[in-house]
């Protein structure tokens, strides 16, 4: 009996302390930076739109918002946008994805924790 007052304290005291977190939102549009190694297209497509890439630039998109932004969720992937590189005799190509869309937050100050000045109610 003791432990199930003392559980029902413990939810009590989870439920009535939650606070809202609000976030700012930003949609961003931007391309990703070609592959290093020229490959034939197929595979030089499969490269730029690898999901290692994709997360990888988008989370560095909504990091050049500055401090605190994160990744909430990629819209649109983008098409793909091929070159042939220079030295390759074959017709081996680059590839890049173009017009990224990515939706950014960042947590709206104020909205977590104490407040300054304010004190624990």
């Amino acid at each position: 009996m003791r432990t199930m007052v003392l559980t029902l304290i413990l939810a009590g005291l989870y439920t009535t302390s939650s606070y809202a977190t609000e976030y700012i939102y930003r949609d961003l549009m931007a391309n990703t930076l070609p592959s290093a190694k020229c490959e034939d297209k197929p595979s030089a497509i499969a490269t730029a739109s690898k999901p290692y890439n994709m997360n990888r630039f988008t989370k560095r998109f909504c990091q050049s918002q500055g401090y605190g932004w994160h990744v909430e969720q990629v819209k649109d992937n983008g098409k793909p946008v091929c070159e042939v590189c220079e030295d390759s005799k074959t017709g081996e190509q680059r590839c890049h994805m173009e017009d990224v869309v990515v939706t950014c937050k960042l947590i709206k100050p104020g909205s977590v924790g104490m407040l300054p000045g304010k004190g624990v109610e």
